[in-house]
């Protein structure tokens, strides 16, 4: 048995029927009768039809599957090899993880039977053989009331592609996207190519991941596991622009802070000018205006607010207003995200894999 991705599942089946047809009775000292499938046509047959099947086909390679055997009393036997396609409501929020429980709806398409009691509608029978289940329900229509069977077959997803297509990749790019923070910060073309390659690589796995669902508008199993591993890859990379940029703009304040004193050169004599948050100077009658950004221009004292959060001085680390405060260095952001991306994607496999399988 197959189950494709637009709602519907594949069965081959050996439909057997049994009935008694008191003309054919017979006195002989043989009790059964075989005969071959010529003889079908000459018989009695019900007219059995399913009812949420698309499509069907019957076998007659090399020869008709059918087998057809009459006893003494008037009983026949009539099998017939079929393979099925047929109707199946998927609710797929556990994919690849799912189950699902397909029914095949059989029934006469003439004859009716309205003397079906209403005790025997709800009929339920259980086969631990083939585990399966079926009932008998009565099919009210303006042509009369009609037997309908329906048989229940209980299937569960093998996800060994699933683990191997999708899973295992979306993992293994995760992990490599976790590369790039123990390579050098100055690295940038190496550290950058490699998060755009994983980011696109995630890209391709998610698109390749929704060919196999038919289109549905709410979120499976795999999509929340892919789009998670997205995530990751793009928050390492966003790690890196963070970290590059920090690491410039400490790099320009610490640079600007040692030149506090800055001579401008020109043909006339040297102009040394003092530290001020703002200084005009005035060179053949035109303005210059020389901009001293500096973000620390408020001492850091014990007990004392800092103008930022993150303190500019080391000597502010340890005031009394970052008592019961976390200390993060921005600068030391691959060596927290060494820590922080494995535990939390580790932390997230292990509620996921546990709530899909287990919950």
């Amino acid at each position: 048995m197959q189950i494709y991705i637009s709602s519907e599942y594949q069965i081959d089946i050996i439909l057997a029927q049994t009935w008694i047809d008191s003309r054919l009775r017979y006195n002989s000292t043989m009790k059964i009768l075989t005969l071959n499938s010529n003889m079908v046509g000459l018989i009695w047959l019900p007219d059995t039809i399913f009812r949420n099947s698309k499509t069907a086909d019957s076998h007659w390679i090399t020869m008709p599957n059918q087998l057809l055997r009459i006893w003494n009393d008037g009983k026949i036997l009539y099998t017939l090899r079929l393979t099925i396609n047929a109707e199946c409501q998927l609710q797929l929020h556990n994919f690849p993880m799912d189950e699902h429980s397909c029914p095949l709806i059989f029934s006469s398409c003439k004859y009716f039977r309205p003397e079906v009691s209403s005790n025997e509608e709800n009929k339920l029978k259980c086969c631990d053989l083939c585990f399966l289940f079926y009932f008998l329900v009565l099919f009210l229509s303006s042509t009369g009331d009609y037997v309908v069977m329906t048989v229940f077959f209980n299937l569960s997803r093998r996800m060994g592609y699933f683990t191997i297509q999708t899973y295992i990749p979306c993992i293994l790019t995760v992990v490599l996207s976790w590369v790039s923070f123990w390579i050098k910060k100055d690295a940038t073309p190496a550290r950058t190519a490699l998060g755009i390659t994983t980011v696109l690589t995630m890209t391709t796995l998610s698109s390749v991941a929704r060919t196999s669902l038919p289109r549905v508008s709410y979120v499976t199993a795999m999509d929340l596991f892919v789009t998670v591993c997205f995530l990751f890859v793009f928050a390492a990379l966003m790690e890196y622009a963070t970290l590059n940029y920090c690491s410039y703009s400490s790099q320009r304040h610490s640079s600007m802070g040692s030149n506090r004193t800055v001579i401008f050169e020109f043909e006339y004599p040297v102009i040394k000018i003092l530290p001020s948050p703002h200084t005009i100077i005035a060179l053949n009658n035109s303005l210059y205006w020389q901009d001293f950004e500096d973000t620390c221009v408020y001492e850091c004292l014990d007990g004392k607010d800092c103008q930022s959060f993150f303190c500019c001085f080391e000597e502010c680390k340890g005031g009394g207003w970052r008592k019961g405060r976390l200390h993060i260095d921005l600068l030391e952001l691959d060596a927290y995200s060494r820590v922080f991306f494995p535990t939390s994607f580790l932390l997230f496999n292990i509620v996921y894999w546990v709530g899909y399988l287990y919950l």
